[in-house]
């Protein structure tokens, strides 16, 4: 049986938005609250990748903060090696809206994959924990397109995935 840990990102400025957006409310709950529900129902466990939240299991941006999404992956792969786990699946904090059945189609596609549109949301082996190590290491674009194509990623198409960028993105994710 595989092990899945869910991650959630959440270390991002929110320079957009104006606000830390991951605590901006959607239907009454905060846009992080969704995404770590959404996972919880789906992996085994659930951590916070990038900042401290009450009743989570949290880990730091791994090697440092502000290397943008694949920081957060790196602390959960490594935590997941850490504790057993065979796979991380990864959203950001700011997607309140998740397929019902986003692991299965993530694993459906192969041991890793990732959302065409939004490719921080994605299936990666623990395995890769040192291999991001070295790509960080390396320098340059820290992209998860560059990712994606480094460990020959899969795409998986799923439509009506919105992430919440500005207000504006909010007030229509509202409507």
């Amino acid at each position: 049986m595989t092990r899945i840990l869910g991650a959630v990102f959440a270390g991002g400025r929110s320079r957009r938005f104006g606000s830390d957006k991951a605590v901006a409310l959607f239907d009454g709950t905060t846009l992080i609250d969704h995404a770590i529900a959404a996972l919880a129902d789906q992996c085994d466990t659930v951590v916070v990748s990038g900042r401290a939240v009450a009743g989570c299991i949290c880990v730091a941006d791994r090697p440092a903060p502000d290397l943008g999404p694949l920081g957060g992956l790196n602390a959960a792969l490594h935590h997941a090696v850490a504790h057993g786990y065979d796979a991380v699946v990864s959203v950001p904090c700011d997607m309140p809206i998740l397929p019902a059945d986003l692991v299965a189609r993530l694993q459906a596609a192969g041991s890793t994959s990732f959302v065409t549109a939004m490719p921080v949301v994605g299936l990666w082996p623990a395995r890769l924990a040192d291999e991001l190590d070295l790509h960080l290491a390396e320098g340059g674009d820290r992209s998860m397109w560059r990712w994606t194509a480094r460990v020959a990623a899969l795409p998986v198409t799923i439509d009506g995935l919105a992430n919440v960028n500005t207000p504006d993105d909010l007030a229509r994710l509202k409507r």
